[in-house]
């Protein structure tokens, strides 16, 4: 599955951002899909998941602020984030998969940067 994330930049503490990511196919085939995200010398982690059954997942850090979102008809992934903080800058990453747990080895975008400033 071709994955393309758009919609990074910079942005000031407290802002907002909406990250779409575009599938080359119809994203109802697509069963589970995520956002990961890898900030310098930082790993890599899971930031929300969305299948289609079960409650979205998000990390933490994030619960409150973000929302993962599908718009079926536009074929695309969303990742809105509100009240955005420093830490939150990272690259991020929009994945599928069959199933959450392979979602690391699934498709993977290119990326799209975030840099939030403070």
């Amino acid at each position: 599955v071709r994955l393309v994330e758009s919609g990074g930049g910079l942005v000031q503490a407290g802002g907002s951002l909406t990250l779409p990511c575009t599938t080359a196919g119809s994203i109802l085939s697509i069963p589970v899909m995520g956002w990961y995200r890898q900030a310098p010398g930082k790993e890599r982690e899971l930031v929300a998941a969305s299948g289609s059954s079960e409650s979205p997942y998000y990390t933490d850090a994030v619960k409150g602020r973000f929302t993962i979102s599908r718009d079926n008809a536009k074929n695309t992934l969303y990742l809105r984030m509100n009240s955005l903080k420093p830490e939150d800058t990272a690259m991020y990453y929009c994945a599928a998969s069959t199933e959450l747990a392979s979602l690391p080895s699934g498709s993977w975008g290119q990326g799209t940067q975030v840099t939030v400033s403070s």
